[in-house]
């Protein structure tokens, strides 16, 4: 359980931070390798381009998860509690529905990669493997969003749904494990 514990809290961040790390170590590869030793080095592009994406859509994620996504939460929160409420509730069906609807799209995009293997230019490898992101960012964002509504529910669906409030402030709440 507390396996379960430490990766629903740090899932997404673990692997931003790797993702970050893997481009910064080949960027600062690119540079001293072109600058000191007067060599291009291939793979660093790249591999830094690949990282960039699976950090863009692990952070995505991490932003469904806490709740940090571009919401104009000020004007929701001056809203009647019911029309708060439906307001989120809009936002957050329509994108479910983008997120199936991407889940679907890139799942068979993958499927006419692995039908049709083409490997990266520097790296060699098939790029079925780096565009599988596609598939687990939109299924994460999904579940995550899914799961703000879980947690809502079992504390009371009180205030709006991923916020709880108390005395006027919005706190932090609890995850699900």
């Amino acid at each position: 359980m507390a396996v379960l514990r430490w990766l629903e809290k740090h899932f997404e961040e673990a692997l931003c931070c790797i993702a970050l790390v893997v481009i910064a170590i080949a960027v600062m590869a690119q540079v001293l390798a072109r600058y000191v030793f007067e060599v291009a080095l291939h793979w660093t592009e790249e591999t830094a381009a690949i990282c960039m994406v699976w950090a863009v859509y692990m952070g995505a994620s991490l932003c469904v998860r806490e709740r940090f996504h571009i919401r104009i939460l000020v004007a929701v929160q001056a809203l009647p509690i019911h029309l708060g409420r439906y307001a989120i509730f809009t936002a957050d069906f329509a994108w479910a529905a983008f997120s199936v609807i991407m889940i679907r799209v890139s799942w068979d995009y993958l499927t006419v990669l692995w039908k049709f293997p083409s490997h990266s230019p520097s790296l060699g490898i098939n790029e079925f493997y780096p565009q599988t992101i596609l598939v687990i960012g939109y299924s994460l964002m999904l579940a995550r969003l899914i799961q703000t509504y879980v947690l809502w529910y079992r504390d009371g669906a009180e205030g709006l749904p991923g916020m709880l409030v108390e005395d006027g402030d919005v706190v932090e709440e609890e995850h699900l494990f």
